[in-house]
C-alpha cells in the first residue's frame, strides 16, 4: 500500500476514543487472529467478537509484537502502557469502515462476484485472463465474508489498476456492508442455487440481497436463468450484459461439445456466430468458463482475442495439499496463487504442522505482484524470519538475485529444470516441506517428486471443513464450558497428527484417544495439548507418564493398580474417572462409589482432572427420558465426589448429539466426536455441518459386455442385455466392504449415481455404465459432498463410524487447507 495510514489517522477515520502512546506509528497491516503475525510492528489488531473473544487475545497478540488495537471493551484500554488503543462501539463494524475509506481513495475499474457457488472459480480465471492488461488486487483465496472482504480491500493501492472481489453472504441484511466496502463498478452474478438458503425466506429475497452488491454499478453480467421472476428494471446496473444457454442474450450459446478433454462452445453474438475452446469438460467448469467469456466481451475483448485466452486457461487449485513425503517428510502443495498475501496464510499453515522439528520452504520467484523486487523480497525475507523458517530453496532469477536477503540455511536455483537437476543430491529427511510457485515454475513436477507415489484411492480431508464444524458445537456451548475432540481411531479414520495440528491450533481444551499408542504417536508429532487415554492398560503404564498422558480410570483394579505403579515421590499425577451412568461398558456404578472414595482419601499420588459418564441415546427423542436419569445420576454421584475432595475438578457427560439436544448436560466440558467430521444423529440432515472427508478413486478400464455374460468372483455379476462395465482401484482391502457388491452401493461419476456389478473384490470392484461416456482415469466418488456417507451406512444398515473407521491406512489421506 503506498497511502500512509498513522495510527492518529485511523482514529479519527474510525472515530475513535484513543489512548495513543506511540502517536507515530504506521499501520500496513490488519489482523484478526493472533497467531497469523506479518510484521508486527506495522500491524493493527482488531479484537473481533467470535465464540471466544477476541479482546482475550490481546496479551497473546502482544507477546507476538503487535502494540496497535481496535478494541470495544473499556476494560482492556491502556492494559499495556507502550501500545496504542482505539476504543470502537462495534470492531467488525471499526475494520469495514477502515477498508471502505480505503476503497474511496482509488478511482479504478472494480469488478466484484456474488452467486451461490463459483465465485472463486470466476475471480481466479479472471485473473489469469486480465492480468496482461492490469495490475489487478484480488480477493486471497475465498475471503468473501463479511470480514474476508474488508481484509481483501484493505490491500488496494495506488500501483493498481483494477480491483477482482469476491462477496458471499448467509443471511438477510449482509450485503449493504459488503457493498460499501467494495463499491463495484463492474458487478458479475455467478449463479444462485441451495448454498446458504436456510438464512433467507425464499429464493427470490435470496437474489435480491445478492443483487444490493450491485446497487451503483455501472455494468452487470448475469444470466437470465438465475434472475427469473425479476423485471428488467429490478435488475441493478446502468449497462446489462447477459448470457444464456436457453434463451435470447447478448451471449447466446448454441451448444457445447466435448473434445479431447475440452468443450468447444458456439454462440451468437451481435448477430454473428462466435465460438471459444475452454480446456474443462465438467459441467461447473463449462459455466464458469461462459461467465468469463461473457465478461470478457463486455468489457470490450474482441471474440478472436477471447478465445485465445480462454484456451489457456488453468486448474485454479483452491487449497493447500498437505501430503506425505519421501524420507518421512510432510510436503505442503500451494501452487494456487503466487502473492505475499497467500504466502503468508501458507506459512501460517506450514507452522501449524509440528510433527517436524525442521521446516523448508521451496519458494519460486513470484512475478504480477506490482512491487519493485528490491520491497517485495525485502517483505519476503521479513516474513520467513518472523516465521521462524530453518531452510529456503529459492527458484529463479528474481529472488536469486536477493540471496543475500535471507538470513537462514539457503540455497538458489535459476529454473525449476536446473533444481530437478540437482534434487538426487540434495538431502530432505523428517521436515516439512512448502511447496510454494507461481504457475509458469511447473512447481507440480518438485511436488511429485518428493511426495509418496500416491495409490489412485485417496480420502481427502478438508481441515477447514472440519474447522467449520468445531466452530458450530462451540457456538452452542454456555460461556467457560471447555471442549474436548475425541481422535481416537485414526480420528475416526480422518488422521492423526494432521487432524490434532488443527485442533490444538483452534485452542480446543483437551484430546482423546482410546489407547496410549494413539497418544504417544500425537506426542511424537507434536502436540503438546492434553490428552486422555481411555483404556489404558497396565503394560502401558510407563509410556503414559514417560509422554505425559492422562489416564481414564474405570475400576478400583485399574485405579490401584495405577496408584502401585507410581513411584512414591509422585504426587498429584492427572486423571480422569469414568462413571457408568447407563452404557454398562466401562467405568464406576454407583454401588462403587464408596470404595471409590475410601481409596481417593489416600492416593496422593493422583489428582482427579476430571469426572465423567457416556450418554448412551442422546442423539433420539425417544430415549430423551433415559438421558435425563443418566444426567441427575451423574449429577448426584459427583456431588458426593465433591464433598470428599478438596479441591475442583472437570465435569463431563455430553457427546456430540447431547451438545445439539440437551444444553442442560454440559457441565464444565463436552465431547465432540463424530460431529467434527461432519454427522450428527441428534441433526436432521446433519443440517449446518460440513463434509470433512470425501473417498475417491478412479476408473482403471472400460469394457464392453455382452448379453448373459458374467461379472467378477462366483460369477455373481450378470448384464442381461449387455452393456458397459468400469472397473475402479476400490475393494474390501480399502474398506470397501464386500456388503456392498451386486448392486447394493453405488459411485458416483460425472454427477450420475451408478451401481456396483458382481462381488467386491479385494482391490477393485466393477460398476454398470451402460451408455455412458466414461473413459480410464476419470474420478469416481465413493462418498462425500455430493454422495453422503449417511447414505452408504443405509446402504449396508451400519452406521457413518463404521464407514470411516474401515477405510484402510494403505488408502492415502490428502489434507486440504484454504
Amino acid at each position: 500500500m503506498e497511502f500512509i495510514y498513522t495510527i492518529q489517522h485511523i482514529s479519527q477515520i474510525l472515530h475513535a476514543t484513543s489512548a495513543i502512546a506511540l502517536p507515530d506509528t504506521q499501520i500496513q497491516n490488519l489482523l484478526i487472529d493472533s497467531r497469523t503475525v506479518i510484521d508486527p510492528e506495522t500491524s493493527l489488531f482488531f479484537a473481533l467478537p467470535a465464540q471466544r473473544n477476541g479482546h482475550e487475545y490481546i496479551k497473546d497478540a502482544y507477546e507476538h509484537g503487535i502494540r496497535n488495537f481496535v478494541i470495544s471493551d473499556q476494560n482492556y484500554n491502556g492494559v499495556y502502557s507502550d501500545a496504542n488503543y482505539l476504543l470502537v462501539e462495534n470492531v467488525l463494524k471499526g475494520l469495514q469502515k477502515l477498508a471502505a475509506y480505503n476503497r474511496k481513495l482509488y478511482d479504478v475499474p472494480v469488478l466484484a462476484i456474488t452467486g451461490s457457488n463459483g465465485k472463486t472459480i470466476v475471480k481466479e480465471w479472471l485473473y489469469q485472463l486480465l492480468a496482461t492488461d492490469y495490475n489487478l488486487v484480488r480477493s486471497p483465496k475465498s475471503f468473501n465474508s463479511q470480514i474476508g472482504v474488508p481484509l481483501s480491500v484493505w490491500q488496494m493501492g495506488k500501483e493498481h489498476t483494477m480491483g477482482l472481489f469476491e462477496a458471499g453472504i448467509s443471511k438477510s441484511g449482509e450485503m449493504e456492508a459488503l457493498a460499501e466496502i467494495i463499491q463495484p463498478t463492474i458487478g458479475i452474478l455467478t449463479n444462485i442455487g441451495e448454498a446458504h438458503a436456510e438464512g433467507f425466506s425464499s429464493g427470490k429475497e435470496k437474489l435480491l440481497e445478492k443483487l444490493k452488491l450491485f446497487a451503483g454499478a455501472e455494468l452487470l453480467i448475469y444470466a437470465p436463468e438465475y434472475t427469473m421472476g425479476l423485471s428488467a428494471k429490478e435488475l441493478p446496473g446502468q449497462r446489462k450484459f447477459s448470457w444464456s444457454t436457453t434463451t435470447e442474450a447478448d451471449l447466446r450459446v448454441m451448444f457445447i461439445e466435448p473434445i479431447d478433454g475440452r468443450s468447444y462452445i458456439r454462440a451468437k453474438y451481435k448477430g454473428e456466430e462466435i465460438e471459444c475452446l475452454i480446456p474443462f469438460r465438467d459441467r461447473a467448469s463449462v459455466e464458469n468458463g461462459i461467465i468469463c467469456w461473457a465478461t470478457l466481451l463486455a468489457l470490450g475483448y474482441s471474440p478472436d482475442e477471447a478465445d485465445i485466452r480462454l484456451e489457456k486457461l488453468t486448474l485454479v487449485k483452491m487449497r493447500l495439499e498437505l501430503k506425505n513425503g519421501i524420507n518421512q517428510c510432510s510436503v505442503i502443495d500451494d501452487s494456487y496463487s503466487a502473492d505475499i498475501s497467500s504466502l503468508a496464510i501458507a506459512l501460517d499453515f506450514l507452522n501449524l504442522q509440528n510433527q517436524h522439528l525442521r521446516k523448508t520452504l521451496i519458494l519460486s520467484d513470484l512475478p504480477e505482484t506490482g512491487k519493485s523486487n528490491e520491497v517485495l523480497y525485502e517483505e519476503i525475507s521479513s516474513l520467513i524470519r518472523q516465521k521462524h523458517l530453518n531452510r529456503l530453496i529459492g527458484i529463479g532469477p528474481n529472488i536469486s538475485a536477493f540471496a543475500a536477503l535471507f538470513d537462514l540455511e539457503k540455497e538458489f536455483y535459476a529454473s525449476t529444470p536446473d533444481f530437478i537437476e540437482k534434487f538426487p543430491g540434495l538431502h530432505f529427511s523428517n521436515e516439512t516441506i512448502l511447496v510454494k510457485g507461481a504457475r509458469k515454475f511447473e512447481f507440480e513436477r518438485i511436488s511429485k517428486l518428493l511426495t509418496q507415489k500416491i495409490h489412485d484411492t485417496v480420502l481427502e480431508v478438508d481441515l477447514n471443513a472440519l474447522a467449520g464444524n468445531l466452530k458450530f458445537y462451540k457456538s452452542m456451548l454456555k460461556p467457560g464450558v471447555k471442549i474436548m475432540v475425541m481422535v481416537k481411531a485414526f480420528s475416526y479414520g480422518s488422521g492423526s497428527f494432521e487432524i490434532a495440528n488443527v485442533l490444538q491450533y483452534h485452542k480446543i481444551d483437551y484430546l482423546a484417544v482410546a489407547y496410549a499408542d494413539e497418544g504417544i504417536a500425537l506426542r511424537r508429532g507434536g502436540i503438546t495439548m492434553p490428552i486422555m487415554v481411555m483404556s489404558p492398560e497396565p503394560s502401558a503404564f510407563e509410556a503414559i507418564v514417560k509422554y505425559k498422558l492422562e489416564p481414564e480410570l474405570y475400576n478400583l483394579d485399574i485405579l490401584k493398580g495405577f496408584l502401585n505403579f507410581l513411584p512414591d515421590h509422585e504426587h498429584g499425577y492427572p486423571v480422569h474417572l469414568k462413571i457408568d451412568t447407563g452404557m454398562h461398558r466401562l467405568g464406576f456404578d454407583e454401588t462403587d462409589v464408596d470404595d471409590l472414595l475410601q481409596t481417593l482419601k489416600h492416593a496422593h499420588g493422583i489428582k482427579i482432572k476430571s469426572v465423567f459418564s457416556h450418554l448412551v441415546g442422546s442423539e433420539e427423542a425417544r430415549h430423551d427420558d433415559f438421558t435425563r436419569y443418566q444426567i441427575n445420576l451423574f449429577k448426584k454421584i459427583t456431588e458426593r465426589i465433591s464433598q470428599e475432595l478438596d479441591y475442583d475438578y472437570i465435569k463431563h457427560i455430553s457427546n456430540t448429539s447431547g451438545i445439539s439436544r440437551h444444553p442442560e448436560a454440559q457441565f464444565d466440558m463436552v465431547r465432540l466426536g463424530i460431529g467434527l467430521y461432519g454427522y450428527d444423529g441428534g441433526l436432521e440432515q446433519n443440517r449446518r455441518l460440513q463434509t470433512v472427508a470425501s473417498l475417491k478413486t478412479t476408473v482403471t478400464q472400460v469394457k464392453q459386455i455382452k448379453p448373459m455374460e458374467t461379472i467378477g468372483y462366483s460369477r455373481n455379476g450378470i448384464l442381461l442385455e449387455g452393456g458397459q462395465i468400469a472397473t475402479v482401484k476400490i475393494g474390501y482391502a480399502d474398506g470397501y466392504t464386500r456388503g456392498f457388491g451386486n448392486g447394493v452401493g453405488h459411485m458416483l461419476i460425472k454427477g450420475k449415481l451408478v451401481p456396483t456389478i458382481g462381488s467386491i473384490c479385494m482391490d477393485m470392484c466393477m460398476l454398470d455404465v451402460t451408455g455412458m461416456d466414461v473413459k480410464n482415469g476419470d474420478e469416481v466418488m465413493v462418498f462425500g459432498h455430493e454422495l453422503p456417507i449417511l447414505e452408504l451406512a443405509k446402504q449396508i444398515h451400519t452406521i457413518p463410524y463404521e464407514i470411516l473407521t474401515n477405510i484402510s491406512q494403505r488408502v492415502k489421506r490428502i489434507y486440504f487447507y484454504e
